[in-house]
């Protein structure tokens, strides 16, 4: 028997017979500006579900640990149950977003490094980027953990700024949950979508045209599941050409 354990703005979770393992749905709801936007992107929880299964699988063969252990529908996975660490992890390759408006720094700026920031995961608050002592203080991770997030983070970058490249798609930023498993290991969690990422059509010129994320829906740009059906279309068909080559 399934059992609603929570419900956030992307996502339910279900218990299931087994307490170690959760079964995720992903929703069709849209939301943005901390849900004072709302709407509905058809068919977004399929395209989600598989394009965050297909980069965890693919992470997971690069050696990045993860909770997914398998899709069961369209817009479902079962996944291993976490105790999610209270700290949204957001690593900025190209300047856009909240950080032209807090820097000054020119939208489309290619930052000298990988930027990665922590973000208190507190709606109530409304998920304040806060400083490495100030997340010590509240006691949301220890030392240690920052430095794993960090670098899991980095990694995670690295190998996810590849894999969209060979999709002809600029990673320009994204966000990143993880938890702790019973062992207390760090596993990444959550998912990797054009909900959670910028994602840049190298194709397209216009900056506009280019936008294939939730942007589309943040900005009233329009054709949004038109940008979420390329992403997944271009992911799934490089995912494919990439196991075909092992």
């Amino acid at each position: 028997m399934t059992e609603k354990l929570y419900e956030g703005k992307a996502k339910i979770l279900y218990t299931t017979d087994d307490p170690d393992i959760l079964l995720t749905h992903f929703k069709d709801d849209a939301t943005a500006f901390n849900a004072q936007k709302r709407g509905t992107i058809v068919e977004k929880g399929k395209m989600n579900c598989q394009i965050t299964v297909a980069l965890f699988q693919w992470l997971e063969s690069k050696g990045i640990p993860t909770h997914l252990i398998k899709q069961s529908a369209d817009d479902k996975i079962l996944v291993k149950r976490v105790k999610i660490i209270p700290i949204e992890v957001v690593v900025r390759n190209i300047a856009a977003g909240s950080l032209c408006r807090q820097t000054g720094l020119e939208e489309g700026s290619k930052l000298p490094f990988p930027l990665v920031e922590f973000y208190f995961k507190n709606d109530e608050l409304g998920d304040p980027l806060l400083t490495r002592d100030r997340l010590l203080i509240l006691e949301l991770a220890t030392e240690e953990q920052l430095k794993q997030l960090q670098n899991l983070a980095l990694s995670i970058n690295q190998h996810l700024q590849e894999f969209f490249a060979s999709c002809q798609i600029t990673l320009v930023d994204f966000k990143l949950e993880f938890g702790l498993d019973k062992q207390g290991k760090i596993l990444l969690a959550d998912e990797i979508s054009p909900d959670t990422c910028r994602l840049w059509d190298q194709t397209e010129k216009d900056p506009q045209k280019r936008v294939m994320d939730k942007d589309r829906f943040r900005r009233d740009l329009g054709k949004v599941e038109t940008a979420y059906q390329q992403v997944q279309k271009r992911v799934l068909e490089q995912l494919g050409s990439a196991k075909k080559g092992l």
